[in-house]
């Protein structure tokens, strides 16, 4: 008979310790601790085991992991060309981003075989079929309200099974009796384990049920998605174990006042991290865009001042942006320095240098930066692109329009170079850019494109700006 002996668990951070207080000492939090079983482990670590002899790394035999398509392009992508059998996807993201739409979405693609047109016919239904349905549990809405969603996305199909449990035993119950290929958990935070103290979502409930849907799909071959929650924060929420457990962890974001949602793979046991999938939210749901450059150049017209177009990376993808600023005289002592998908200490430190390196009277002038399209740029290659655009309205000089824009801009002014030139440069010639000003230190192809080189911001306002600089000094 195996002996069981009490410990104190945490309901909130799942501590665990032998005896039993009135604070817990992994998370600090007060009357959390719960009197629980605890079992030993049924072999004893001297005993005798049956093993199986080590291999040299070059006579292990490599598994053809069959890789199935979503049906969603830019999905596809994130994933490393599709779902992996047996793998768990982990997805998060802010309330309201667009998790349940997008795997929905998905679930239909699946469902008329890995991706097929609607309307495929029985081609379709038989793939299906020889793989296994899509089961789809709704642990937070009722059938009722997720098929109203499916309604609108013009998602339905025979083949999404459709259920709404929040029970751990139940789902798995389910996964027995309808043996799908894959799964859809909405969401691993609101399932419970009756046999783990604490409500649905902490930490050793989370722990518990993504222990036992990540064995499930090990053991059974079936791929599964979960959504996760986050924190106010933005991090996932619950213990860190869960992105140890899944395969692939992925995170969606978007600015809600803006039509864009993208996916980015944080970590990708199949495929490279940080690739990025891009989509844009209508009325019909996410519709995947290839060409994300579009979403994020706007229109202006020729002569326009204060515009340039950079190209920044998104994972790997160069993606072009548009960066706008305008300089109008302040009417406070202190003049404002105000940013909008950029952040808004960089945009503080490169107006001083336009000032102090580039002579550019700013002092007693509000300067407001931002990008087109609610994409948010963070990387340094952006920051010539910026100077050039504060430059251009304080000068009222446009900047051409076929010119890109890349360059990191240092304390002393002068330009360094980004990562990954060739590739923006290849991206900028197929959009139909003619020229691109980089930093002096660039020497790799031109990509088709007029290259124009600047050592410091001074030699790059010639370049972009011409002769009209003399306004600069006003």
């Amino acid at each position: 008979m195996v002996k069981t002996k009490k410990v104190a668990q945490c309901t909130e951070c799942g501590h665990r310790q032998a005896r039993w207080e009135g604070r817990c000492p992994g998370c600090g939090e007060w009357g959390s601790l719960v009197e629980v079983e605890s079992r030993p482990s049924p072999s004893h670590p001297n005993g005798p085991h049956t093993i199986k002899p080590a291999a040299p790394i070059t006579h292990v035999p490599i598994d053809d992991a069959r890789r199935v398509p979503t049906g969603i392009g830019e999905f596809d992508r994130v994933l490393g060309g599709g779902l992996v059998a047996g793998s768990v996807v982990l997805l998060g993201g802010e309330p309201g981003a667009g998790k349940s739409t997008l795997l929905l979405q998905v679930a239909r693609a699946l469902a008329t075989g890995a991706g097929l047109p609607a309307g495929a016919g029985e081609e379709g239904l038989d793939a299906v079929d020889a793989s296994g349905p899509v089961l789809y549990v709704s642990a937070e809405e009722s059938p009722s309200q997720v098929r109203l969603r499916a309604d609108r996305l013009e998602a339905l199909h025979p083949h999404v099974l459709l259920a709404s449990e929040t029970d751990l035993g139940t789902v798995l119950a389910l996964v027995e009796h309808h043996d799908p290929a894959v799964m859809v958990l909405d969401s691993i935070q609101t399932v419970r384990c009756p046999d783990v103290p604490g409500a649905p979502g902490q930490p050793s409930q989370v722990r518990e049920c993504a222990s036992a849907v990540v064995a499930a799909a090990k053991q059974r071959g079936m791929a599964v998605l979960l959504v996760g929650h986050v924190t106010k924060d933005g991090q996932l929420a619950g213990p860190r174990m869960l992105e140890h457990l899944v395969d692939v962890v992925c995170e969606m974001d978007g600015d809600r006042h803006h039509a864009l949602r993208m996916v980015r793979a944080v970590k990708n046991r199949f495929g490279p991290v940080g690739e990025v999938g891009c989509f844009e939210m209508t009325g019909e749901g996410l519709r995947p865009v290839a060409d994300a450059g579009r979403l994020f150049v706007g229109a202006a017209p020729d002569g326009t001042t204060g515009v340039v177009v950079t190209l920044a990376l998104e994972g790997r993808r160069p993606v072009a942006c548009e960066v706008q600023a305008l300089v109008v005289d302040s009417p406070l002592g202190n003049p404002r320095r105000v940013a909008s998908g950029l952040d808004s200490a960089r945009l503080s430190l490169l107006v001083a240098v336009c000032q102090q390196r580039a002579g550019i009277a700013l002092a007693n002038r509000d300067v407001f930066a931002s990008t087109v399209g609610g994409i948010r740029l963070i990387e340094p290659a952006a920051d010539l692109a910026v100077c050039l655009a504060i430059v251009s309205s304080r000068t009222e000089q446009p900047v051409p329009r076929d010119l890109v824009v890349l360059g990191e801009v240092g304390l002393a002014g002068e330009l360094r170079p980004v990562a990954q030139v060739e590739r923006r440069l290849s991206e900028a010639a197929r959009l139909g850019f003619r020229q691109a000003l980089v930093p002096a230190a660039y020497d790799g192809p031109a990509a088709g494109l007029e290259l124009r080189r600047g050592r410091d911001l001074a030699d790059a306002m010639g370049v972009a700006l011409g002769s009209g600089m003399a306004m600069a000094a006003g």
